[in-house]
Protein backbone atom coordinates (compact mmCIF):
# COMPACT_ATOMS: atom_id res chain seq x y z
CA UNK A 1 0.00 0.00 0.00
CA UNK A 2 2.78 2.44 0.92
CA UNK A 3 4.68 1.55 -2.24
CA UNK A 4 1.67 2.36 -4.35
CA UNK A 5 1.18 5.72 -2.69
CA UNK A 6 4.85 6.64 -3.24
CA UNK A 7 4.55 5.80 -6.98
CA UNK A 8 1.42 7.90 -7.23
CA UNK A 9 3.09 10.85 -5.51
CA UNK A 10 6.17 10.69 -7.74
CA UNK A 11 4.04 10.75 -10.89
CA UNK A 12 2.08 13.74 -9.59
CA UNK A 13 5.29 15.63 -8.72
CA UNK A 14 6.69 14.99 -12.21
CA UNK A 15 3.50 16.35 -13.76
CA UNK A 16 3.65 19.50 -11.66
CA UNK A 17 7.28 20.03 -12.67
CA UNK A 18 6.36 19.79 -16.35
CA UNK A 19 3.60 22.37 -15.95
CA UNK A 20 5.98 24.76 -14.10
CA UNK A 21 8.50 24.50 -16.98
CA UNK A 22 5.82 25.66 -19.41
CA UNK A 23 5.86 22.45 -21.42
CA UNK A 24 2.49 21.28 -22.69
CA UNK A 25 0.98 18.38 -20.90
CA UNK A 26 0.76 15.23 -23.01
CA UNK A 27 -2.26 13.07 -22.32
CA UNK A 28 -1.48 9.43 -22.89
CA UNK A 29 -4.47 7.22 -23.64
CA UNK A 30 -5.05 4.33 -21.35
CA UNK A 31 -5.61 0.94 -23.03
CA UNK A 32 -7.59 -1.77 -21.31
CA UNK A 33 -6.16 -5.28 -21.73
CA UNK A 34 -8.88 -7.65 -22.90
CA UNK A 35 -8.31 -11.35 -22.52
CA UNK A 36 -10.89 -13.28 -24.55
CA UNK A 37 -11.44 -16.98 -24.01
CA UNK A 38 -13.16 -19.80 -25.88
CA UNK A 39 -15.20 -22.19 -23.81
CA UNK A 40 -14.08 -25.12 -25.97
CA UNK A 41 -10.43 -24.28 -25.23
CA UNK A 42 -10.87 -24.59 -21.47
CA UNK A 43 -9.99 -27.82 -19.71
CA UNK A 44 -12.21 -28.56 -16.74
CA UNK A 45 -12.88 -31.58 -14.58
CA UNK A 46 -16.03 -32.17 -16.66
CA UNK A 47 -14.47 -32.26 -20.13
CA UNK A 48 -10.99 -33.49 -19.23
CA UNK A 49 -11.73 -37.13 -20.05
CA UNK A 50 -13.61 -36.24 -23.20
CA UNK A 51 -10.63 -34.40 -24.74
CA UNK A 52 -8.00 -36.77 -23.35
CA UNK A 53 -7.13 -38.17 -26.82
CA UNK A 54 -6.87 -34.80 -28.60
CA UNK A 55 -3.36 -34.22 -29.98
CA UNK A 56 -1.30 -31.91 -32.18
CA UNK A 57 0.02 -34.54 -34.58
CA UNK A 58 0.38 -33.92 -38.29
CA UNK A 59 -1.84 -35.67 -40.82
CA UNK A 60 0.72 -38.38 -41.60
CA UNK A 61 1.74 -38.82 -37.95
CA UNK A 62 -1.88 -39.20 -36.82
CA UNK A 63 -2.56 -41.72 -39.60
CA UNK A 64 0.68 -43.65 -39.17
CA UNK A 65 1.25 -47.24 -40.26
CA UNK A 66 0.04 -48.90 -37.06
CA UNK A 67 -3.06 -46.72 -36.71
CA UNK A 68 -4.17 -47.33 -40.28
CA UNK A 69 -3.55 -51.06 -39.97
CA UNK A 70 -5.82 -51.26 -36.92
CA UNK A 71 -8.53 -49.13 -38.52
CA UNK A 72 -8.46 -51.21 -41.71
CA UNK A 73 -8.75 -54.51 -39.86
CA UNK A 74 -11.65 -53.29 -37.71
CA UNK A 75 -13.49 -51.70 -40.61
CA UNK A 76 -13.17 -54.87 -42.69
CA UNK A 77 -14.38 -56.93 -39.76
CA UNK A 78 -17.52 -54.83 -39.36
CA UNK A 79 -18.26 -54.85 -43.09
CA UNK A 80 -17.82 -58.63 -43.17
CA UNK A 81 -19.97 -59.33 -40.08
CA UNK A 82 -22.45 -56.47 -39.78
CA UNK A 83 -25.31 -56.57 -42.27
CA UNK A 84 -25.93 -52.81 -42.01
CA UNK A 85 -22.26 -52.01 -42.65
CA UNK A 86 -22.15 -54.41 -45.58
CA UNK A 87 -25.33 -53.00 -47.09
CA UNK A 88 -24.33 -49.35 -46.66
CA UNK A 89 -20.91 -49.82 -48.26
CA UNK A 90 -22.30 -51.87 -51.16
CA UNK A 91 -25.16 -49.42 -51.75
CA UNK A 92 -22.77 -46.47 -51.84
CA UNK A 93 -20.55 -48.17 -54.44
CA UNK A 94 -23.56 -49.22 -56.54
CA UNK A 95 -25.00 -45.71 -56.56
CA UNK A 96 -21.70 -44.07 -57.50
CA UNK A 97 -20.44 -46.51 -60.16
CA UNK A 98 -23.69 -48.10 -61.29
CA UNK A 99 -23.27 -50.10 -64.50
CA UNK A 100 -20.06 -48.25 -65.25
CA UNK A 101 -18.95 -45.05 -66.99
CA UNK A 102 -19.36 -44.38 -70.70
CA UNK A 103 -16.91 -42.33 -72.75
CA UNK A 104 -17.83 -39.49 -75.10
CA UNK A 105 -15.04 -38.01 -77.21
CA UNK A 106 -15.36 -34.32 -78.11
CA UNK A 107 -12.84 -33.87 -80.91
CA UNK A 108 -13.71 -32.27 -84.27
CA UNK A 109 -13.55 -35.63 -86.05
CA UNK A 110 -16.90 -37.47 -85.59
CA UNK A 111 -15.57 -40.68 -87.12
CA UNK A 112 -12.54 -40.74 -84.82
CA UNK A 113 -14.82 -40.08 -81.86
CA UNK A 114 -17.02 -43.02 -82.80
CA UNK A 115 -14.08 -45.39 -83.22
CA UNK A 116 -12.42 -44.43 -79.92
CA UNK A 117 -15.69 -44.68 -77.99
CA UNK A 118 -16.51 -48.07 -79.49
CA UNK A 119 -13.08 -49.61 -78.94
CA UNK A 120 -12.67 -48.22 -75.43
CA UNK A 121 -16.08 -49.63 -74.48
CA UNK A 122 -15.00 -52.99 -75.90
CA UNK A 123 -11.80 -52.93 -73.85
CA UNK A 124 -13.59 -51.77 -70.68
CA UNK A 125 -15.99 -54.71 -70.91
CA UNK A 126 -13.11 -57.14 -71.51
CA UNK A 127 -11.22 -56.04 -68.37
CA UNK A 128 -14.36 -55.60 -66.22
CA UNK A 129 -13.71 -51.92 -65.62
CA UNK A 130 -17.10 -51.27 -63.96
CA UNK A 131 -16.61 -54.16 -61.50
CA UNK A 132 -13.13 -52.93 -60.64
CA UNK A 133 -14.37 -49.41 -60.06
CA UNK A 134 -16.97 -50.72 -57.62
CA UNK A 135 -14.26 -52.70 -55.83
CA UNK A 136 -12.09 -49.60 -55.63
CA UNK A 137 -14.96 -47.57 -54.16
CA UNK A 138 -15.66 -50.27 -51.57
CA UNK A 139 -11.95 -50.36 -50.72
CA UNK A 140 -11.90 -46.59 -50.27
CA UNK A 141 -14.84 -46.84 -47.87
CA UNK A 142 -13.66 -49.76 -45.72
CA UNK A 143 -9.86 -49.42 -46.09
CA UNK A 144 -9.48 -45.71 -46.77
CA UNK A 145 -7.74 -46.17 -50.09
CA UNK A 146 -7.20 -48.51 -53.01
CA UNK A 147 -4.39 -48.83 -55.53
CA UNK A 148 -4.54 -49.83 -59.18
CA UNK A 149 -1.56 -50.91 -61.26
CA UNK A 150 -1.58 -50.25 -65.01
CA UNK A 151 0.03 -53.43 -66.34
CA UNK A 152 0.02 -55.60 -69.44
CA UNK A 153 -2.17 -58.69 -69.63
CA UNK A 154 -1.90 -60.89 -72.75
CA UNK A 155 -5.11 -62.76 -71.90
CA UNK A 156 -7.39 -59.75 -72.41
CA UNK A 157 -9.81 -60.34 -75.29
CA UNK A 158 -9.17 -56.96 -76.89
CA UNK A 159 -6.51 -55.50 -79.22
CA UNK A 160 -5.13 -53.33 -76.38
CA UNK A 161 -3.54 -55.56 -73.73
CA UNK A 162 -3.67 -52.94 -70.98
CA UNK A 163 -5.06 -54.09 -67.63
CA UNK A 164 -5.96 -52.44 -64.32
CA UNK A 165 -4.80 -54.73 -61.51
CA UNK A 166 -6.10 -53.80 -58.06
CA UNK A 167 -4.06 -54.19 -54.89
CA UNK A 168 -4.98 -53.47 -51.27
CA UNK A 169 -3.50 -50.68 -49.22
CA UNK A 170 -1.53 -53.19 -47.10
CA UNK A 171 0.63 -54.10 -50.09
CA UNK A 172 1.94 -50.55 -50.60
CA UNK A 173 4.39 -50.12 -47.74
CA UNK A 174 7.93 -48.98 -47.07
CA UNK A 175 10.48 -51.81 -47.21
CA UNK A 176 12.58 -52.72 -44.23
CA UNK A 177 15.30 -51.72 -43.76
CA UNK A 178 14.50 -48.31 -45.26
CA UNK A 179 16.82 -47.21 -48.09
CA UNK A 180 18.90 -44.26 -46.96
CA UNK A 181 18.73 -42.56 -50.35
CA UNK A 182 14.95 -42.10 -50.15
CA UNK A 183 14.60 -39.17 -47.78
CA UNK A 184 11.01 -38.25 -48.70
CA UNK A 185 9.06 -41.47 -48.33
CA UNK A 186 5.76 -41.90 -46.47
CA UNK A 187 4.75 -45.53 -46.01
CA UNK A 188 5.49 -46.74 -49.53
CA UNK A 189 5.06 -43.44 -51.40
CA UNK A 190 8.20 -41.62 -52.57
CA UNK A 191 7.87 -37.83 -52.89
CA UNK A 192 10.14 -35.32 -54.57
CA UNK A 193 11.23 -32.02 -53.03
CA UNK A 194 8.03 -30.36 -54.27
CA UNK A 195 5.72 -32.85 -52.57
CA UNK A 196 4.76 -34.74 -55.74
CA UNK A 197 4.62 -38.55 -55.66
CA UNK A 198 7.19 -40.01 -58.02
CA UNK A 199 7.21 -43.73 -57.15
CA UNK A 200 5.53 -46.41 -55.05
CA UNK A 201 7.13 -49.36 -53.29
CA UNK A 202 4.80 -52.33 -53.75
CA UNK A 203 5.31 -55.59 -51.88
CA UNK A 204 5.22 -58.60 -54.18
CA UNK A 205 2.89 -60.41 -51.77
CA UNK A 206 0.23 -59.22 -49.40
CA UNK A 207 1.55 -59.03 -45.80
CA UNK A 208 -1.43 -61.08 -44.66
CA UNK A 209 -0.91 -63.80 -47.25
CA UNK A 210 0.02 -67.25 -45.96
CA UNK A 211 2.99 -67.35 -48.34
CA UNK A 212 4.24 -63.88 -47.44
CA UNK A 213 6.70 -65.19 -44.85
CA UNK A 214 8.55 -67.20 -47.45
CA UNK A 215 10.05 -64.00 -48.80
CA UNK A 216 12.24 -61.45 -47.12
CA UNK A 217 10.88 -58.12 -45.92
CA UNK A 218 12.70 -56.33 -48.75
CA UNK A 219 10.99 -58.30 -51.55
CA UNK A 220 9.28 -55.41 -53.32
CA UNK A 221 9.05 -53.55 -56.63
CA UNK A 222 9.43 -49.83 -57.22
CA UNK A 223 6.61 -48.71 -59.52
CA UNK A 224 6.75 -45.31 -61.26
CA UNK A 225 3.92 -42.90 -60.60
CA UNK A 226 2.73 -43.25 -64.21
CA UNK A 227 1.84 -46.90 -63.53
CA UNK A 228 0.02 -46.48 -60.21
CA UNK A 229 -3.43 -45.06 -59.50
CA UNK A 230 -4.02 -44.08 -55.87
CA UNK A 231 -7.68 -43.56 -54.95
CA UNK A 232 -8.22 -41.89 -51.57
CA UNK A 233 -9.64 -38.69 -50.13
CA UNK A 234 -7.31 -36.37 -48.23
CA UNK A 235 -9.07 -34.89 -45.22
CA UNK A 236 -6.12 -32.75 -44.12
CA UNK A 237 -3.40 -30.82 -45.99
CA UNK A 238 -0.31 -32.93 -46.49
CA UNK A 239 -2.12 -36.23 -45.91
CA UNK A 240 -0.47 -38.96 -48.00
CA UNK A 241 -2.50 -42.06 -47.10
CA UNK A 242 -6.21 -42.57 -46.52
CA UNK A 243 -8.15 -43.83 -43.52
CA UNK A 244 -11.47 -45.77 -43.76
CA UNK A 245 -14.46 -43.54 -44.41
CA UNK A 246 -16.49 -45.47 -41.84
CA UNK A 247 -13.95 -44.80 -39.07
CA UNK A 248 -16.26 -42.51 -37.02
CA UNK A 249 -19.00 -45.17 -37.20
CA UNK A 250 -16.95 -48.14 -36.02
CA UNK A 251 -17.86 -47.71 -32.30
CA UNK A 252 -21.50 -47.29 -33.32
CA UNK A 253 -21.52 -50.52 -35.30
CA UNK A 254 -20.14 -52.36 -32.26
CA UNK A 255 -22.70 -50.70 -29.99
CA UNK A 256 -25.55 -51.62 -32.33
CA UNK A 257 -24.58 -55.28 -32.40
CA UNK A 258 -24.09 -55.46 -28.62
CA UNK A 259 -27.47 -53.89 -27.98
CA UNK A 260 -29.22 -56.21 -30.43
CA UNK A 261 -27.63 -59.30 -28.89
CA UNK A 262 -28.43 -58.10 -25.34
CA UNK A 263 -32.10 -57.53 -26.22
CA UNK A 264 -32.28 -60.89 -27.96
CA UNK A 265 -30.72 -62.67 -24.97
CA UNK A 266 -33.14 -61.03 -22.53
CA UNK A 267 -36.14 -61.90 -24.70
CA UNK A 268 -35.02 -65.51 -25.10
CA UNK A 269 -34.45 -65.91 -21.37
CA UNK A 270 -37.91 -64.52 -20.59
CA UNK A 271 -39.53 -66.71 -23.23
CA UNK A 272 -38.25 -69.92 -21.62
CA UNK A 273 -40.56 -71.70 -19.09
CA UNK A 274 -38.36 -70.62 -16.19
CA UNK A 275 -39.12 -68.96 -12.86
CA UNK A 276 -37.73 -67.84 -9.53
CA UNK A 277 -38.62 -69.54 -6.26
CA UNK A 278 -38.98 -67.12 -3.36
CA UNK A 279 -40.61 -66.87 0.09
CA UNK A 280 -42.23 -64.02 1.97
CA UNK A 281 -41.38 -65.53 5.37
CA UNK A 282 -38.66 -63.88 7.44
CA UNK A 283 -35.30 -65.55 7.80
CA UNK A 284 -36.08 -67.07 11.26
CA UNK A 285 -39.65 -68.11 10.37
CA UNK A 286 -40.75 -71.69 9.89
CA UNK A 287 -40.50 -72.86 6.25
CA UNK A 288 -39.48 -75.97 4.42
CA UNK A 289 -35.79 -76.23 3.78
CA UNK A 290 -34.71 -75.60 0.18
CA UNK A 291 -31.17 -75.99 -1.12
CA UNK A 292 -29.74 -72.68 -2.41
CA UNK A 293 -29.54 -72.41 -6.22
CA UNK A 294 -31.39 -75.73 -6.56
CA UNK A 295 -33.45 -76.46 -9.70
CA UNK A 296 -36.92 -77.96 -9.92
CA UNK A 297 -37.92 -79.96 -13.00
CA UNK A 298 -41.34 -79.18 -14.45
CA UNK A 299 -43.15 -80.86 -17.32
CA UNK A 300 -44.89 -78.80 -19.96
CA UNK A 301 -48.60 -78.16 -19.34
CA UNK A 302 -48.56 -79.31 -15.69
CA UNK A 303 -49.06 -77.62 -12.32
CA UNK A 304 -46.36 -77.66 -9.71
CA UNK A 305 -46.58 -77.83 -5.89
CA UNK A 306 -43.99 -75.83 -4.00
CA UNK A 307 -42.46 -76.57 -0.58
CA UNK A 308 -44.17 -75.09 2.46
CA UNK A 309 -43.66 -71.34 2.65
CA UNK A 310 -42.25 -70.95 -0.89
CA UNK A 311 -43.72 -69.45 -4.08
CA UNK A 312 -42.76 -69.43 -7.78
CA UNK A 313 -42.73 -66.41 -10.08
CA UNK A 314 -42.01 -66.48 -13.81
CA UNK A 315 -39.54 -64.00 -15.35
CA UNK A 316 -41.41 -61.24 -17.18
CA UNK A 317 -40.71 -60.54 -20.84
CA UNK A 318 -39.73 -56.84 -20.88
CA UNK A 319 -37.52 -56.91 -23.98
CA UNK A 320 -37.62 -55.54 -26.59
CA UNK A 321 -39.01 -52.27 -25.32
CA UNK A 322 -41.17 -49.90 -27.31
CA UNK A 323 -38.17 -47.66 -28.09
CA UNK A 324 -36.04 -50.54 -29.42
CA UNK A 325 -36.70 -49.68 -33.07
CA UNK A 326 -36.33 -45.94 -32.53
CA UNK A 327 -32.95 -46.40 -30.86
CA UNK A 328 -31.65 -48.51 -33.72
CA UNK A 329 -32.88 -45.96 -36.26
CA UNK A 330 -31.05 -43.16 -34.47
CA UNK A 331 -27.82 -45.15 -34.32
CA UNK A 332 -28.03 -46.06 -38.01
CA UNK A 333 -28.80 -42.45 -38.87
CA UNK A 334 -25.64 -41.37 -37.05
CA UNK A 335 -23.67 -44.08 -38.84
CA UNK A 336 -24.93 -43.03 -42.26
CA UNK A 337 -24.19 -39.36 -41.64
CA UNK A 338 -20.41 -39.77 -41.88
CA UNK A 339 -20.93 -41.30 -45.33
CA UNK A 340 -23.48 -38.65 -46.35
CA UNK A 341 -26.18 -41.27 -46.97
CA UNK A 342 -29.87 -40.63 -46.20
CA UNK A 343 -31.46 -42.72 -43.47
CA UNK A 344 -33.94 -44.50 -45.73
CA UNK A 345 -31.14 -45.66 -48.04
CA UNK A 346 -29.01 -46.81 -45.10
CA UNK A 347 -31.98 -48.70 -43.67
CA UNK A 348 -33.20 -49.97 -47.02
CA UNK A 349 -36.67 -48.97 -45.82
CA UNK A 350 -38.72 -45.81 -46.48
CA UNK A 351 -41.76 -46.78 -44.42
CA UNK A 352 -41.64 -43.61 -42.27
CA UNK A 353 -40.77 -41.26 -45.13
CA UNK A 354 -43.18 -39.34 -47.32
CA UNK A 355 -42.63 -38.26 -50.88
CA UNK A 356 -41.47 -34.72 -50.07
CA UNK A 357 -38.93 -35.62 -47.37
CA UNK A 358 -37.58 -38.56 -49.37
CA UNK A 359 -37.05 -36.42 -52.45
CA UNK A 360 -35.32 -33.70 -50.43
CA UNK A 361 -32.92 -36.18 -48.83
CA UNK A 362 -32.13 -37.71 -52.21
CA UNK A 363 -31.24 -34.34 -53.73
CA UNK A 364 -28.42 -33.92 -51.22
CA UNK A 365 -27.33 -37.53 -51.73
CA UNK A 366 -27.31 -37.19 -55.53
CA UNK A 367 -25.07 -34.14 -55.27
CA UNK A 368 -22.58 -36.19 -53.23
CA UNK A 369 -22.73 -38.92 -55.89
CA UNK A 370 -21.97 -36.45 -58.69
CA UNK A 371 -18.97 -35.17 -56.74
CA UNK A 372 -17.66 -38.71 -56.22
CA UNK A 373 -18.21 -39.55 -59.89
CA UNK A 374 -16.27 -36.46 -60.97
CA UNK A 375 -13.46 -37.44 -58.59
CA UNK A 376 -13.37 -40.97 -59.99
CA UNK A 377 -13.21 -39.52 -63.48
CA UNK A 378 -10.29 -37.23 -62.65
CA UNK A 379 -8.24 -39.65 -60.56
CA UNK A 380 -8.94 -43.02 -62.21
CA UNK A 381 -10.71 -42.83 -65.56
CA UNK A 382 -8.65 -40.05 -67.14
CA UNK A 383 -5.47 -41.91 -66.22
CA UNK A 384 -6.86 -45.14 -67.64
CA UNK A 385 -7.97 -43.46 -70.89
CA UNK A 386 -4.57 -41.83 -71.38
CA UNK A 387 -2.77 -45.13 -70.83
CA UNK A 388 -5.21 -46.89 -73.19
CA UNK A 389 -4.65 -44.30 -75.95
CA UNK A 390 -0.87 -44.58 -75.56
CA UNK A 391 -1.15 -48.31 -76.16
CA UNK A 392 -3.80 -48.09 -78.89
CA UNK A 393 -1.87 -45.66 -81.12
CA UNK A 394 0.98 -48.19 -81.30
CA UNK A 395 -1.26 -50.69 -83.10
CA UNK A 396 -1.03 -50.11 -86.84
CA UNK A 397 -4.38 -49.20 -88.43
CA UNK A 398 -6.30 -49.47 -85.17
CA UNK A 399 -7.05 -45.75 -84.64
CA UNK A 400 -7.04 -42.81 -87.09
CA UNK A 401 -3.57 -41.72 -88.10
CA UNK A 402 -3.84 -38.16 -86.75
CA UNK A 403 -4.32 -39.46 -83.21
CA UNK A 404 -0.79 -40.88 -83.31
CA UNK A 405 0.66 -37.42 -83.86
CA UNK A 406 -1.12 -35.75 -80.96
CA UNK A 407 0.67 -35.60 -77.62
CA UNK A 408 -2.06 -33.85 -75.61
CA UNK A 409 -5.12 -34.98 -73.72
CA UNK A 410 -8.05 -35.29 -76.09
CA UNK A 411 -11.26 -33.50 -75.06
CA UNK A 412 -13.78 -35.93 -73.63
CA UNK A 413 -16.32 -36.46 -70.88
CA UNK A 414 -17.73 -39.35 -68.88
CA UNK A 415 -21.37 -40.39 -68.62
CA UNK A 416 -22.75 -42.24 -65.62
CA UNK A 417 -26.09 -43.86 -64.94
CA UNK A 418 -28.87 -41.34 -64.49
CA UNK A 419 -31.29 -41.14 -61.59
CA UNK A 420 -34.86 -42.14 -62.25
CA UNK A 421 -37.55 -39.68 -61.24
CA UNK A 422 -40.31 -40.95 -59.01
CA UNK A 423 -42.92 -39.39 -61.34
CA UNK A 424 -41.76 -39.71 -64.99
CA UNK A 425 -44.77 -37.77 -66.34
CA UNK A 426 -44.04 -34.68 -64.26
CA UNK A 427 -40.34 -34.85 -65.09
CA UNK A 428 -41.11 -35.13 -68.82
CA UNK A 429 -43.36 -32.07 -68.69
CA UNK A 430 -40.73 -30.08 -66.83
CA UNK A 431 -38.12 -31.20 -69.33
CA UNK A 432 -40.33 -30.07 -72.25
CA UNK A 433 -40.77 -26.65 -70.65
CA UNK A 434 -37.01 -26.22 -70.13
CA UNK A 435 -36.32 -27.11 -73.75
CA UNK A 436 -39.07 -24.81 -75.01
CA UNK A 437 -37.76 -21.87 -72.94
CA UNK A 438 -34.13 -22.53 -74.02
CA UNK A 439 -32.98 -22.96 -70.42
CA UNK A 440 -31.45 -26.35 -71.15
CA UNK A 441 -30.11 -28.41 -74.05
CA UNK A 442 -30.58 -31.92 -75.32
CA UNK A 443 -27.01 -32.70 -74.30
CA UNK A 444 -27.74 -31.73 -70.69
CA UNK A 445 -31.06 -33.59 -70.53
CA UNK A 446 -29.59 -36.76 -72.00
CA UNK A 447 -26.54 -36.49 -69.73
CA UNK A 448 -28.84 -36.54 -66.69
CA UNK A 449 -29.90 -40.01 -67.81
CA UNK A 450 -26.31 -41.08 -68.49
CA UNK A 451 -26.81 -41.07 -72.27
CA UNK A 452 -24.96 -39.57 -75.22
CA UNK A 453 -27.32 -37.19 -77.00
CA UNK A 454 -25.76 -37.75 -80.44
CA UNK A 455 -26.08 -41.52 -80.19
CA UNK A 456 -29.66 -41.32 -78.94
CA UNK A 457 -30.76 -38.85 -81.62
CA UNK A 458 -29.27 -41.00 -84.39
CA UNK A 459 -31.04 -44.02 -82.94
CA UNK A 460 -34.30 -42.10 -82.75
CA UNK A 461 -33.91 -40.94 -86.36
CA UNK A 462 -33.48 -44.55 -87.49
CA UNK A 463 -36.56 -45.57 -85.53
CA UNK A 464 -38.69 -42.79 -87.05
CA UNK A 465 -37.48 -43.64 -90.55
CA UNK A 466 -38.37 -47.31 -90.02
CA UNK A 467 -41.80 -46.36 -88.63
CA UNK A 468 -42.54 -44.30 -91.72
CA UNK A 469 -41.27 -47.05 -93.98
CA UNK A 470 -43.64 -49.53 -92.34
CA UNK A 471 -46.54 -47.08 -92.33
CA UNK A 472 -46.69 -46.88 -88.54
CA UNK A 473 -45.88 -43.19 -88.16
CA UNK A 474 -48.57 -40.97 -86.65
CA UNK A 475 -48.98 -37.22 -86.28
CA UNK A 476 -50.39 -37.40 -82.77
CA UNK A 477 -48.79 -35.07 -80.21
CA UNK A 478 -46.47 -36.56 -77.64
CA UNK A 479 -48.38 -37.98 -74.68
CA UNK A 480 -48.31 -35.97 -71.50
CA UNK A 481 -47.63 -32.62 -73.21
CA UNK A 482 -49.48 -29.77 -71.51
CA UNK A 483 -49.60 -26.03 -71.95
CA UNK A 484 -48.01 -23.54 -69.59
CA UNK A 485 -51.21 -22.96 -67.62
CA UNK A 486 -51.76 -26.67 -67.15
CA UNK A 487 -48.14 -27.12 -66.12
CA UNK A 488 -48.42 -24.36 -63.50
CA UNK A 489 -51.55 -25.93 -62.07
CA UNK A 490 -49.89 -29.33 -61.97
CA UNK A 491 -46.79 -28.03 -60.20
CA UNK A 492 -48.96 -26.12 -57.72
CA UNK A 493 -51.05 -29.22 -57.04
CA UNK A 494 -47.85 -31.25 -56.55
CA UNK A 495 -46.61 -28.77 -53.93
CA UNK A 496 -49.96 -28.92 -52.13
CA UNK A 497 -49.86 -32.72 -52.14
CA UNK A 498 -46.33 -32.69 -50.72
CA UNK A 499 -47.34 -30.33 -47.90
CA UNK A 500 -50.39 -32.47 -47.13
CA UNK A 501 -48.30 -35.65 -47.02
CA UNK A 502 -45.67 -34.00 -44.82
CA UNK A 503 -48.31 -32.69 -42.39
CA UNK A 504 -49.97 -36.09 -42.20
CA UNK A 505 -46.66 -37.80 -41.52
CA UNK A 506 -45.79 -35.36 -38.73
CA UNK A 507 -49.23 -35.84 -37.17
CA UNK A 508 -48.88 -39.61 -37.28
CA UNK A 509 -45.41 -39.42 -35.73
Amino acid sequence: MLKWLRQLGSRKAAGDAERRDGAPRVLRPRFAVVRGKYDAAQTTHENRRHWANADHLSANAAANVDVRRILRSRARYEVANNSYARGIVATLANYIVGTGPRLQMLTDDPEANRIVEKEFSRWAKAVGLAHKLRTMRVGQCESGECFGLLTSNPRIAAPVQLDLRLIEADQVASPWPMPRSEAHIVDGIVFDEFGNPVAYTVLRRHPGDNTAFRNSDTDFDVMPVESVIHLFRAERPGQARGIPEITPALPLFAMLRRYTLAVLGAAEQAALPSGVIYTDAPADAEAAGVEPMDTVEMDRGTWLTMPYGWKINQVRAEQPTTVYGDFKREVINEIARCLEIPLNIALGNSARHNYASGRLDHQVFFKKIRIDQAYLGDVVLDRVLKAWLNEAVLIEGYLPQWLRQLDVDLPHQWFWDGFEHVDPAKEANAQAMRLASNTTTLAIEYAKQGLDWEVELRQRAREIALLRQLGLASERPAPGAVDDEGMDQEVEQEDEDDVTEDTAARTAA
